[in-house]
């Protein structure tokens, strides 16, 4: 049996400027998240902070934010992840297995684990609330990293295009 889309080619120009598309996404990714760490933080003050304080971060829904922002991260984060791995496959026949693609899968782990602790966190357990903080913000550090290192891979990109 024959499959006509694994013979499908790719046009030159979608291969060449497709390989942008994930450290564009990723950076915003990574904004996003320290945003969305912040509101979560915002979210926690909840607890301990002065009525009016409290009442203002309520009004404010930091905690429904905070929520829609880790969803929608949780999500973008495997689909870039993922494409960024089929971009390089289609462009290089192969993946480069070393440190930015290992650390990316494993902030991949690290963001659906803290997602996943969150039904425990809703019913008030505090040791996954803690374990969610310290997962999330080890992200944010390795997602630093991460943007660094993704920055080296595209200068390399770019100076295999201007040969």
């Amino acid at each position: 049996m024959m499959f006509p889309l694994l013979a499908l080619e790719i046009p030159e120009p979608v291969k060449i400027y497709g390989q942008f598309g994930h450290p564009i996404m990723m950076w915003a990714l990574f904004f996003t998240s320290v945003y969305a760490m912040w509101l979560g933080f915002q979210s926690r003050q909840i607890r301990s902070a002065e009525p009016e304080k409290r009442k203002e971060l309520i009004q404010k829904d930091v905690k429904g934010k905070h929520f829609i922002l880790g969803s929608l991260l949780l999500s973008l984060m495997v689909l870039g992840t993922i494409g960024g791995m089929a971009v390089t496959y289609i462009n290089n026949g192969k993946l480069f297995v070393g440190p930015h693609l290992l650390v990316g899968l494993a902030m991949v782990a690290l963001i659906a684990t803290a997602a996943a602790l969150v039904p425990w966190m809703q019913k008030g357990n505090e040791t996954a609330r803690l374990t969610h903080i310290t997962l999330n913000v080890t992200l944010i550090g390795l997602f630093g990293w991460q943007a660094f290192t993704g920055v080296e891979i595209v200068q390399r990109i770019i100076s295999k295009l201007g040969s």
